[in-house]
């Protein structure tokens, strides 16, 4: 897809956080799920040994074990030394401390490259676009967005939000995406406006408060379904 890795700040979250941000604990039976820039998360492999069908794409994903792990070194340290800086913009509850999500988050990322190479032989792993799906209608149940989507709204044009997620509704039979607020932990000035698109093309939309909130404001996560 040729984007530069040296651009990628690599960055993943935790199955547990997966589950509290997208309240997936409601879930009993095995799903198929497709997680939209996954990057370096633990979600797809630990889900994909619960049983359930699990696609994550991210362009990242084009590369190799070896590159997105140097790529995650170079980068880790600055990442954590950030969020200590910044801490006023996040909720020490459930993540108690700096030193706490260093650990959590070296942790889900060392999973997911324990997983990488197995998992994209098994096309778990996919280089892909999310306003670009390589996958048939229907394909899925549940498409996921995680700190994506709204999050970067100073760079992503609110037409590309309509696109990813109108391809998000195209393979699945439901989107989620969380959280609603923006890297200065503003609500996305987007999400009004995406709610009005799709209610106008008769879906059903929903804004569901979740007990996970890392990110100050950041516990809502906004469901679209089929009608």
């Amino acid at each position: 897809m040729g984007i530069d890795l040296n651009e990628i700040i690599p960055l993943g979250r935790s199955y547990t956080e997966y589950v509290r941000m997208f309240g997936l604990d409601e879930i009993g039976e095995p799903v198929s799920i497709l997680d939209c820039g996954g990057g370096p998360s633990s979600f797809n492999s630990c889900m994909s040994r619960k049983g359930n069908f699990v696609v994550s794409i991210d362009p990242i994903y084009e590369f190799n074990k070896v590159d997105i792990e140097k790529r995650i070194n170079e980068t880790f340290n600055d990442i954590i030394n950030q969020a200590g800086k910044n801490k006023d913009k996040f909720v020490w509850d459930s993540i108690g401390s700096v030193a706490e999500l260093e650990m959590m988050r070296r942790s889900s990322m060392d999973e997911f490259l324990s997983d990488f190479e197995k998992g994209k032989k098994n096309c778990r792993y996919i280089s892909a676009d999310v306003t670009g799906l390589p996958f048939k209608n229907n394909q899925f149940e549940l498409a996921l967005s995680s700190h994506f989507l709204f999050l970067y709204e100073s760079i992503l044009s609110y037409g590309f939000h309509l696109n990813a997620i109108t391809e998000m509704l195209r393979v699945a039979d439901e989107a989620r995406v969380f959280p609603l607020v923006d890297l200065n932990i503003d609500r996305c000035s987007y999400v009004d406006k995406i709610i009005s698109k799709f209610e106008q093309k008769n879906y059903l939309t929903s804004i569901v408060k979740v007990d996970y909130e890392f990110q100050k404001g950041g516990n809502q996560y906004l469901k679209i379904m089929r009608a």
